[in-house]
C-alpha cells in the first residue's frame, strides 16, 4: 500500500510523470490518457454513488470503484514489468462478477424495443454519462493496445462495465418509477 506523504513533488512540471515502474514518460504519453480516462470515469462514478445513496446499486459502484483502481494499477505498470512489480490487476472474475450483475438487474427489465436517451432520474442520468466516459476510457485503452501491451482483462473489463452502466441506468429508473426515455426518430 503506497503511503503518499507529500502531495506535490515538483517532478512533474516539465510535463513529464512517472510510470509505476519508475519509467519516466510525457504526461500526454498513450499510457498515461489512458488510465487518466479511468480515473475520470471513477470521478463520475463518485458523484453517481452520492447520487444512488439509497439505491442497493450503491454498493456495487462502490466495489466497481475498487476495481478500476485495480485496473489503473494494470495500467501503470506497463506489462515487462509486472514480473518484478507484481500489482493488482484486472482479472477474469472482475468481467464474470459485472456481466452477473448485468443478468441480475436485466432480470427486473422490458426487453428494449427501441433506443433509451440518456435521462430519467438523476441517478439514472449520471450512470448513463458514467457509462460515455466508460467508452470513451476503452477507446484510448484500444488504441495503447495497439502500441503496447497491456493486461488480458483490461478491454474487456471496460467493455462489460459500459453495458452494465447502461443497464443500471435502466435499473435505477425502473427503481425509482421513473420511465425510461425512448429516442424518437421522428422528431
Amino acid at each position: 500500500m503506497p503511503r503518499i506523504t507529500k502531495v506535490y513533488t515538483r517532478t512533474g512540471d516539465e510535463g513529464r510523470t512517472g510510470l509505476g515502474s519508475g519509467r519516466r514518460v510525457e504526461k500526454d504519453a498513450a499510457r498515461i490518457d489512458a488510465y487518466g480516462e479511468v480515473d475520470e470515469l471513477n470521478s463520475v462514478l463518485g458523484l453517481v454513488r452520492a447520487q444512488l445513496a439509497e439505491s442497493p446499486a450503491a454498493a456495487v459502484v462502490a466495489r466497481i470503484q475498487n476495481e478500476l483502481f485495480h485496473l489503473g494499477s494494470d495500467l501503470c505498470v506497463p506489462e515487462e514489468d509486472k514480473e518484478r512489480l507484481p500489482v493488482p490487476v484486472v482479472r477474469e472474475e472482475h468481467v464474470r462478477a459485472l456481466e452477473a450483475w448485468i443478468d441480475e438487474m436485466q432480470a427486473a427489465l422490458e426487453p428494449l424495443a427501441n433506443f433509451v436517451l440518456p435521462a430519467g432520474a438523476p441517478a439514472a442520468a449520471g450512470l448513463h454519462v458514467a457509462r460515455a466516459v466508460c467508452r470513451r476510457a476503452e477507446r484510448r485503452v484500444v488504441g495503447l493496445a495497439r502500441e503496447e501491451r497491456i493486461g488480458p482483462w483490461v478491454i474487456p473489463y471496460l467493455n462489460r462495465l459500459s453495458d452494465a452502466l447502461f443497464v443500471a441506468a435502466r435499473w435505477e429508473n425502473r427503481r425509482q418509477g421513473v420511465p425510461d426515455v425512448l429516442w424518437d426518430s421522428r422528431a
